[in-house]
């Protein structure tokens, strides 16, 4: 299913968007730190990925993760589309919303609750993330992809560690409940 995302990625970023230059030249390398996210993550239950782009990280570690129901948010009405077609294509596990993080909250069921959250380079954290406390499980988790270990505070969750990946670092954060 890697080939199949790979393909539909490649193929569709002929017409619209999805990735930019860098990560098209080096798209294994990208495929190959979701991956590698999966593994140090291993997803299971619900899992949001906010700002879902052209499906890094979140579409390698849902097909690397079965066991995970990944809900996919993504306001940009081309990459929604590519996104259900790839979700579609590869039979994944996965929801895809097409709108702002606030409005997709309003519309999750009120018991569903995220073991993880994933984003990779999406504004600014601190701005965002606050949101989600009250839709994570107790103990839940935030990952986020970045440049770089560092990170600031962020209301709500508690600062992990972090793990060193090919191209960047993903940064944990703990929820925390007020």
């Amino acid at each position: 299913m890697i080939e199949v995302y790979k393909r539909e990625l490649l193929a569709w970023n002929e017409k619209i968007n999805l990735i930019g230059p860098e990560a098209r030249a080096n798209i294994d390398a990208h495929i190959a730190e979701a991956l590698e996210a999966a593994d140090i993550l291993k997803p299971v239950r619900e899992v949001l990925d906010f700002g879902s782009g052209g499906g890094l990280p979140a579409l390698p570690m849902a097909i690397a993760s079965p066991k995970a129901r990944f809900h996919l948010v993504e306001a940009d009405k081309k990459k929604w589309a590519f996104l259900k077609h790839v979700v579609r294509e590869c039979r994944l596990n996965s929801v895809v919303y097409g709108d702002r993080l606030a409005r997709v909250l309003t519309q999750i069921p009120p018991e569903l609750r995220f073991s993880l959250v994933t984003s990779r380079a999406v504004g600014s954290p601190h701005e965002w993330l606050p949101s989600l406390a009250p839709f994570m499980e107790e103990g839940g988790r935030a990952a986020l992809v970045q440049a770089t270990a560092g990170a600031a505070e962020i209301e709500h969750f508690r600062k992990g560690e972090a793990h060193k990946l090919r191209r960047g670092y993903l940064v944990m954060f703990h929820v925390e409940r007020a």
